[in-house]
């Protein structure tokens, strides 16, 4: 039987129909487009079965399977490792050309790269386009070429280079989906492809809350935030439209934008840092790595509001508010002395807006050792920071319901952690 001719757009981290770089080009080609999300094994097979970010992919793929049925298409779901679904593929279809939108973490390069190789090797064209990011990979350099590793530079030349091209494009893909490949392809039940329902859920953004965005967002009983993290991660939302909005509306939300392509660009550049620290000379540094003081961290029962409303609120929802995430990040590496990297991988596992460049950034900005970092003898008091961002206590109230009844005493003293941490730092910072 003849293999019909078509040509595939494999959705990734830009789970959307519209402003859809690589899917704009894809119609435009020459052959129907079959669109293609793969569930990987390789990323899967770590998670628990009720991963709420499975089940964020799977919602949002039924709703761009919905829109595509209404003109008689559909997407076409796999799940396995990702080589050798295409090789599998290669032998269902007679594939002309593939698109795809790049990705810039360690994994998904060396991925794509061997997928690339296998695609070439069976003359098939291979298109992969900037769509996650406004400025990617090397567009964003010092006048020697060399990338930036402090924010504040970056975010000039970023300003600049985006102010000098008026906007960022968008790209209106709907005229174009006539060109979808006609076919009802099975979509398959969330059970069908190892996973459960989970209690936790991501919430739908909204731009319209965070209108005086600068005002509020350090306090985190006025929930001043837009929920957008999670979609800007897997993609259902488009960074143009996002970045052209906040350029107009609200600069201290674009500058938290630039920092996330910063971060990125961060990983790209210096991929060491998903295991090392950026700064080596931090490599010296005696942490504690006390496996029940991490515990109770982790469960949010160290004695102190602040911390423990962030952690409760991260187990209970996948979400932490910005500052807290901050004064939860130091207590951890300071006044614990236990290793960014466990923290990391902690909110790794819980975070639904869990995004590799922004976690190991934002982790070794707290515990020193990263580019831009905090000084090291910053420790934030996170008594302090509670009387600060929630002085009448409505956050911690909300997470912590046992409060007002006598809470914990705080599992290490302040004064006595501060000067820990200092005394450690200044001992293990290789000269």
């Amino acid at each position: 039987m003849t293999k019909q001719k078509a040509n595939f757009f494999w959705f990734r981290r830009d789970l959307r129909l519209d402003d859809n770089i690589g899917l704009f080009h894809a119609l435009q080609s020459d052959f129907l487009v079959i669109p293609l999300f793969i569930f990987d094994e390789d990323i899967l097979e770590n998670l628990p079965k009720n991963d709420p970010r499975v089940n964020f992919i799977y919602d949002s793929l039924q709703e761009i399977n919905k829109q595509l049925l209404e003109i008689n298409s559909s997407v076409l779901i796999k799940k396995g490792k990702s080589f050798e679904i295409w090789k599998s593929l290669l032998t269902e279809f007679d594939i002309q050309e593939v698109f795809f939108n790049k990705d810039y973490e360690p994994f998904a390069i060396k991925r794509d790269l061997a997928i690339f190789s296998l695609l070439q090797e069976n003359n098939i064209k291979v298109s992969s386009f900037k769509d996650h990011v406004i400025f990617e990979e090397k567009e964003i350099v010092k006048s020697d070429g060399l990338p930036y590793t402090v924010y504040t530079p970056y975010k000039n030349k970023w300003l600049e280079k985006y102010h000098l091209s008026g906007q960022a494009a968008e790209y209106d893909t709907k005229p174009l989906w006539a060109n979808f490949y006609k076919n009802h392809f099975q979509f398959p039940e969330l059970l069908e492809i190892g996973f459960d329902r989970s209690a936790i859920k991501v919430v739908p953004h909204n731009l319209s809350q965070i209108s005086n965005y600068k005002e509020i967002r350090d306090f985190p009983a006025l929930d001043g935030t837009s929920y957008l993290s999670p979609h800007l991660r897997f993609g259902t939302v488009s960074i143009r439209k996002l970045v052209n909005w906040a350029n107009r509306k609200n600069q201290t939300f674009l500058s938290e934008l630039i920092w996330r392509e910063f971060f990125i660009q961060i990983l790209f550049s210096f991929p060491k840092v998903v295991h090392q620290n950026f700064k080596s000379n931090y490599d010296g540094i005696q942490w504690r790595n006390n496996e029940a003081d991490f515990e109770r961290w982790c469960s949010g029962t160290t004695g102190y509001p602040m911390v423990d409303a962030g952690m409760r609120q991260l187990n209970e929802t996948g979400y932490m508010h910005n500052r807290v995430r901050m004064v939860v990040a130091s207590f951890l590496c300071k006044h614990l002395l236990i290793n960014w990297q466990w923290g990391e991988a902690y909110f790794a596992e819980k975070l639904l807006d869990f995004e590799l460049a922004s976690n190991v950034g934002n982790w070794q900005w707290a515990a020193g050792t990263g580019c831009d970092a905090a000084p090291y003898f910053r420790v934030f008091n996170p008594d302090i920071q509670q009387k600060k961002f929630d002085k009448d206590g409505i956050y911690i109230r909300k997470w912590i319901p046992e409060f007002d009844l006598g809470y914990n005493e705080p599992m290490v003293d302040h004064a006595f952690a501060r000067d820990r941490a200092i005394t450690t730092y200044k001992a293990g910072i290789l000269k």
